[in-house]
């Protein structure tokens, strides 16, 4: 009886979650304040699941026949989602009554694609991953689209629904070939049996499919083709969970499958090649096509796609200092972006009006908190020390010297040294150039709550990366 107890509480951040999403239909279909508190209710329910995962995160175990993991990194991950999907929601509350797109599935749909991503973190079979996959991914390609009276987000919901599932046939003609090759899905059974695996042709082709699958959900080139197009039509709320949390599940379920494979017995990780060109072409042109952008919904989407590359080195390590600093990285990349959509939802008007780069101009005097936020968040994005982006390129980048890829380490700092140049444009805009057009917008303190509390994140992280860094080594 205490076992399965044990095994109840283990799972309370998931359970939360899902018992949310039944409640939350029931507010829905009877209540006609739903609109007022079901937002408040999904953020009670994020911060509910999110500290209990970051209060219980040395409870480790294996539960439901071995098919689920709690506590240490999945509980981090557990923790980032929750905390995101928070973030998200209170930029959504007055999103949604700026453009009249409250539709009443909104709040639900937000929450089952959270439960998607715990599912990803915390799986132990790699038939979880793909449960959690979909629950995330048809969320996602229907929020895409909830501003549905414009033509750009049914645009952007179609492709992300097409090319998504094209991605989708990779995996799971992926995961097949690794279930033909091992005659399991458990990813501890195969982990056992990697030097054997590991000859197999078959084996082999079937993790590279697996992995190119999972190149479209975090955006790495060549397989991006769908971010700018989507996170431009998409809501810009909905953008910033896409951007966050859909690029935090993916690589946490790369984390859950292939580190154990790459780390097992010492064994060299063999997939480096591929990964090491996808990181550098991802960087790279991430970077670059990023300059020529004057839609900062589109500059932020390729600006995700060169921090997928910085990412991939990471996994290209495929060492344990990797772990802790991709773990770091998404931690700290996840509120840095949330901040960053979060002061463009606020800033950009009805009809899609004041996204353009040059809108920002003259800020600085005419609302400086605003000004200095969006400062703080673009020197993070840009990896300026001490702000917690710098620490989550040192992490991975000290661990690619230490598994003897110093040259993919260079190229990483070349790219993030382009990549200054269009983050810093916005604040040279904010402070040092006026515009004669008075930008109009309607301040919220929503929006102000949640912005303020992603620059804390940031900071504090910036401040003591240490601490993170040691509490994430310590369960790897």
């Amino acid at each position: 009886m205490f076992n399965n107890y044990q095994e109840f509480w283990n799972l309370l951040p998931m359970i939360i979650i899902g018992a949310g999403i039944i409640i939350s239909l029931i507010i829905e279909m009877y209540s006609k304040k739903s609109e007022v508190i079901l937002p408040w209710f999904s953020i009670l329910l994020f911060l509910a699941a999110g500290l209990h995962a970051l209060f219980y995160i040395g409870d480790i175990s294996i539960v439901l026949q071995n098919m689920l993991a709690t506590g240490g990194n999945v509980n981090i991950f557990h923790a980032i989602f929750t905390l995101g999907a928070a973030v998200v929601t209170l930029l959504s509350i007055d999103y949604l009554k700026k453009y009249g797109i409250y539709f009443r599935e909104y709040y639900i749909i937000l929450q089952t694609s959270v439960l998607g991503m715990m599912l990803m973190a915390a799986a132990k079979d790699i038939l979880v991953i793909f449960l959690g996959l979909e629950l995330m991914s048809i969320s996602f390609y229907i929020l895409a689209g909830m501003n549905r009276k414009r033509l750009n987000a049914n645009e952007a919901s179609l492709k992300y629904f097409l090319l998504g599932a094209f991605a989708t046939g990779f995996i799971v003609y992926g995961i097949a070939l690794i279930y033909g090759a091992a005659h399991t899905t458990s990813i501890d059974f195969i982990t056992s049996d990697f030097n054997l695996l590991s000859g197999n042709l078959l084996f082999v082709a079937g993790v590279l499919l697996f992995l190119i699958g999972f190149s479209f959900k975090i955006a790495a080139f060549p397989f991006h083709m769908w971010v700018p197009d989507v996170y431009e039509g998409a809501p810009t709320s909905v953008a910033a969970l896409f951007s966050t949390g859909g690029k935090a599940a993916a690589f946490s379920a790369i984390i859950a499958t292939l580190f154990a494979l790459f780390n097992n017995g010492g064994q060299g990780n063999f997939f480096t090649p591929f990964l090491a060109v996808i990181s550098v072409l991802s960087m790279f042109y991430g970077s670059i096509v990023a300059i020529a952008q004057d839609n900062i919904k589109r500059m932020l989407a390729y600006s995700s796609i060169s921090h997928a590359g910085y990412l991939i080195i990471g996994l290209a390590a495929g060492n344990y200092d990797a772990v802790a600093g991709v773990i770091f990285y998404l931690a700290a990349y996840t509120f840095m972006n949330l901040g960053a959509f979060g002061m463009v939802a606020l800033i950009e008007g009805k009809d899609e009006t004041n996204l353009s780069i040059n809108s920002y101009s003259g800020l600085g005097s005419k609302k400086p908190l605003l000004a200095a936020l969006l400062a703080l968040l673009m020197f993070s994005l840009a990896g300026i020390p001490p702000f917690a982006g710098f620490f989550g390129k040192y992490y991975i980048f000290i661990a690619a010297i230490k598994a003897n890829l110093t040259w993919l380490a260079i190229l990483g700092v070349i790219s993030s040294a382009i990549s200054v140049y269009f983050y810093i444009r916005i604040v040279v805009l904010m402070y040092f150039k006026t515009s004669d057009t008075e930008i109009g917008f309607e301040e919220s303190n929503n929006y102000m709550l949640a912005i303020i509390l992603s620059v804390l994140i940031v900071v504090l992280m910036g401040v003591f990366p240490g601490s993170f860094i040691d509490l994430v080594t310590k369960f790897i």
